[in-house]
C-alpha cells in the first residue's frame, strides 16, 4: 500500500478524529465540508498523478529502506541532486493541476530530509538516536503513503523579545515537561499550509534559539487528530465563496491554519530534538536553502495556469490568444525565471551531513525575493489580458446567473462570442479573478519566509569585501581599501 489511491487517501482523513474548525463550527468530515472539500480535492489529485503512467515518474520514486518498493515521491528521500529536483518538478505539476498550493506534500517532505541531516550531527555530539527514531517514522510514513504538513512558524508574540522573555510562553510552542517516555508540548503555530488535508503534522523549531531557549528547539512529527491539538482553518475574503454552491470558484484549493497545542503528549519515538538549542538554527539553514529553491516551481506551475487562463479569455472574448503574445512571454520569462533560479541553487548545492541534498543558500534565497515580486507582475499581466471582467469585480455571481427572473438578461450580457457559452465565459473570468485576487493566491510575498529576511541572508553570503578585492585589482591599485570604521556615537 505504499503507493495510495485517492479512495484509501480520503479514507484515511475521514478516520480521523474531527478537530478541525472553521467559521465557527467544527468540521465533522473534512473530505466533505465546503469549507475544507477543495483542499483535500487538490492533495487527492497527487494520488490521482501516482497512479496514472503519464505522470508516474514525477510522482513517485524507489524507497531508500525498502529495497524494492516505489513509493509517493513526497515521502522520500532527497540524496542527491536528481531527487531534490524531483522535488521541483512535482511541486510544477501539482500548480498545473490545481492552481494553488498542496503544503501536505511539501513542508513535511523537507523537514524529514532536513532533520535527517541535523540528527546525524546532534546524535555524534549528544549520543542521542534521533536518527533511528526518524529512520522508523519515515518507513512507517512511506508504507502508508501519508500525507505530512509542516509547522514552523510560531506566534511569536513581542518581536522584540526572545521566546523565554514572553509573557506568554504558548506564543512559541515549547516543551514543557520531559517524561521517561516522551515529552508534553504546547503552545500555537500559526500560518500553517495544508493541515486540514494531512495525515500527521512535523513540527520544527520556528528560529534559531540560544540556551535560554532551549525549551523551544523542539522537533517532532504527531497526528494531525493528536489529543490536544485544536486546528482552526483561516480564511481570506474571498473564502465566504467556499460555501456557495457552483463555479464561483474552482474545485481545488489550499487552506491556511492555526495550530493550538494544549499539554499534547508526544511519545519519544516520534521526537527528533530535545532542547538541543545549538542545532535548532541549523534546521532554518537547511530547510529554507530547499524550501526556497523549490517554491520557484511552486510560482511557475501557477504562472503557467496564468498563462492559459488570459489564453481561454482572449478567445473566450472572440480574440486570438497571439493578440496578446509579448505579454504571455513576459509571463513565461517570469515563470522560468523563478523555476531555472531554484534549479540552479540545487545544481550548486551538495549533500549534508547526513547524506541529503541542501541546496546553495545565496542561490535559494536570492529566489525567494523573486518568487516575492515577479508573480504579482504575472498576475498583473492576466488581468490585463482578462478585461475588467476579472479585475473590477463588476462581475454577477453563479447565484444570480441562476435566478429565474433576470438570469437569463445576465447570460445574454455575459455572452460574449457566439462560438462560446455565457458559462464557459463566466468560469474562465472567475478562474483569473480566484488566480489573480482571490483564495488561489499563493503565499508568494510571505510563504517560506520573508523577502526581507531572504535578503538578509544574501547580505550575509555575499562577500562584498572578496569583490572589492577583484575591482582593486583589475583596476591596479596597489594600496588596500578597507571598510571605514564605524564612527564612535
Amino acid at each position: 500500500m505504499a503507493v495510495k489511491t485517492r479512495k484509501e487517501y480520503l479514507e484515511s482523513l475521514k478516520a480521523m478524529r474531527p478537530n478541525v474548525y472553521k467559521f465557527g463550527k467544527l468540521i465533522e468530515d473534512v473530505t466533505t465540508d465546503p469549507a475544507t472539500k477543495r483542499t483535500v480535492e487538490s492533495h487527492a489529485r497527487a494520488f490521482d498523478a501516482s497512479n496514472d503512467p503519464q505522470y508516474a515518474e514525477d510522482f513517485t520514486t524507489d524507497s531508500t529502506f525498502l529495497p524494492g518498493e516505489k513509493i509517493h515521491r513526497w515521502s522520500g528521500m532527497m540524496e542527491g541532486l536528481d531527487q531534490v529536483m524531483g522535488n521541483s518538478k512535482l511541486k510544477r505539476w501539482m500548480y498545473r493541476f490545481t492552481g494553488s498550493c498542496t503544503g501536505g506534500l511539501c513542508v513535511g517532505w523537507n523537514a524529514q530530509n532536513v532533520l535527517w541531516n541535523v540528527t546525524a550531527m546532534t546524535d555524534k555530539e549528544f549520543g542521542t538516536n534521533y536518527q533511528q527514531r526518524l529512520k522508523k517514522w519515515i518507513i512507517e510514513s512511506q508504507k502508508k503513503g501519508l500525507v505530512v504538513s509542516g509547522a514552523l512558524t510560531d506566534a511569536k508574540g513581542d518581536r522584540a523579545m526572545r521566546p523565554s522573555q514572553q509573557s506568554n510562553p504558548d506564543s512559541n510552542v515549547h516543551i514543557k515537561e520531559v517524561r521517561p517516555d516522551g515529552i508534553v508540548i504546547s503552545g500555537y503555530k500559526t500560518m500553517i499550509c495544508g493541515v486540514a488535508a494531512s495525515n500527521e503534522v512535523f513540527i520544527l523549531p520556528g528560529s534559531g534559539y540560544r540556551e535560554d531557549d532551549q525549551d523551544y528547539a523542539l522537533s517532532c512529527v504527531v497526528p494531525r487528530d493528536i489529543e490536544g491539538l485544536t486546528i482552526v482553518e483561516t480564511r481570506r475574503a474571498s473564502d465566504s465563496r467556499e460555501l456557495e454552491e457552483g463555479w464561483d470558484i474552482p474545485d481545488s484549493g489550499i487552506t491556511q491554519a492555526y495550530m493550538f497545542f494544549e499539554d499534547c503528549f508526544v511519545p519519544n519515538e516520534r521526537v527528533f530534538m530535545c532542547k538541543e538549542f545549538k542545532y535548532s538554527g541549523k534546521i532554518i539553514e537547511y530547510f529554507t536553502a530547499n524550501y526556497r529553491a523549490c517554491i520557484g516551481a511552486c510560482v511557475a506551475g501557477q504562472g503557467d495556469v496564468m498563462i492559459g487562463a488570459g489564453a481561454l479569455m482572449a478567445r473566450i472574448n472572440g480574440l486570438a490568444a497571439s493578440t496578446f503574445a509579448n505579454k504571455m512571454v513576459d509571463m513565461a520569462v517570469n515563470n522560468e525565471t523563478t523555476y531555472a533560479m531554484g534549479i540552479g541553487a540545487m545544481a550548486l548545492g551538495k549533500k549534508g551531513p547526513g547524506g541529503m541534498w541542501v541546496s546553495d543558500s545565496l542561490i535559494a534565497h536570492a529566489n525567494k525575493v523573486h518568487v516575492a515580486t515577479l508573480p504579482y507582475v504575472t498576475k498583473r499581466i492576466c488581468q490585463d489580458i482578462g478585461g475588467g471582467i476579472v479585475e473590477t469585480g463588476c462581475f454577477p455571481s453563479y447565484a444570480d446567473f441562476k435566478n429565474p427572473v433576470y438570469g437569463p438578461t445576465i447570460e445574454k450580457a455575459v455572452k460574449a462570442s457566439d462560438k462560446y457559452s455565457a458559462e464557459a465565459r463566466a468560469r474562465a473570468a472567475r478562474l483569473s479573478e480566484w488566480l489573480t485576487l482571490g483564495a488561489g493566491v499563493p503565499g508568494c510575498m510571505h510563504g517560506g519566509g520573508s523577502p526581507d529576511g531572504a535578503k538578509l541572508v544574501v547580505r550575509a553570503l555575499t562577500p562584498i569585501d572578496q569583490f572589492a578585492d577583484y575591482a582593486r585589482k583589475i583596476a591596479g591599485i596597489k594600496e588596500q581599501v578597507p571598510e571605514p570604521e564605524k564612527k564612535k556615537k
